[in-house]
């Protein structure tokens, strides 16, 4: 048996649509379009353990709120959604940082984020953006989930949505296909954790289905990376914006913000 991983839990930030309201006894229609430009929804991974393995894994907490922060100050409303919904485990936790000292001591956040959505609860239809957090558990339940890549392209495609993704994260969105069958990553400048940093020797590597710069090669993605690493090195080619390490999370989803506020001007 495998014990039980002595974890955090966090949970979604459930959303819902503007309720219409009245105004000189009119009901004013909230429409899909204007609601989506202040919703971002961030994929995490339901995997307590790196594969078969009895090796811990978890979500980056870091990615997570520092993501989450910039989001936040913009007056974004933010849903957590995981390939089998519920808890997740959360870790790489460092409590002397203000910012994530600030997401651990609070009650409401941290009683808000106590369980994960389901890909069912998932309209994409709702949301400007899509976000896929790391950690070692990001190599594990997202890749190979339907029903994530289902909406990931339904936002990126049909609703002219940003496609996102830091560190282990990109692992979720290298095998992403278009409608048309090709990947969608194919000839775009793509980031995430490289190969350089990893260490293929170790026990937890050898669980990985796949090397996240390889997968993304080998499906025509242009795959680049900072050699000194944790600089904040992140790319955008379009409408993909992707960072490599945790570093890059606040640059991501500043610049996640940015080409959301381009399109609505546009």
């Amino acid at each position: 048996m495998k014990k039980i991983v002595q974890c955090i839990l966090i949970i979604i930030l459930v959303g819902c649509q503007t309720p219409p309201t009245k105004k000189d006894n009119t009901v004013v229609a909230v429409t899909h379009q204007s609601s989506n430009k202040k919703r971002i929804l961030f994929v995490t991974s339901n995997a307590h353990f790196y594969g078969d393995s009895d090796i811990e894994s978890t979500n980056h907490f870091p990615e997570i709120i520092f993501a989450y922060e910039e989001f936040i100050k913009e007056g974004f409303q933010v849903d957590f959604v995981s390939p089998k919904g519920g808890e997740i485990a959360i870790g790489y936790i460092y409590s002397s940082d203000a910012i994530t000292k600030k997401y651990l001591y609070d009650a409401d956040f941290m009683n808000l984020l106590q369980h994960t959505k389901s890909p069912v609860e998932i309209d994409y239809k709702n949301y400007a953006a899509i976000y896929f957090t790391g950690g070692g558990s990001a190599m594990f339940t997202v890749p190979e989930s339907k029903e994530i890549q289902e909406i990931s392209v339904n936002i990126y495609e049909k609703n002219n949505g940003i496609l996102s993704a830091i560190c282990h994260g990109t692992a979720g969105i290298v095998n992403l296909r278009k409608e048309d069958g090709t990947f969608l990553i194919s000839k775009k400048n793509i980031t995430g954790f490289p190969d350089l940093f990893e260490d293929k020797n170790a026990n937890y590597y050898k669980e990985f289905p796949f090397s996240i710069q390889e997968k993304a090669t080998q499906n025509g993605g242009v795959f680049k990376f900072s050699k000194e690493g944790w600089d904040n090195y992140y790319l955008q080619d379009g409408r993909i914006i992707t960072g490599q390490d945790p570093t890059s999370a606040s640059i991501v989803a500043k610049k996640i913000i940015e080409t959301i506020h381009n399109q609505t001007i546009l």
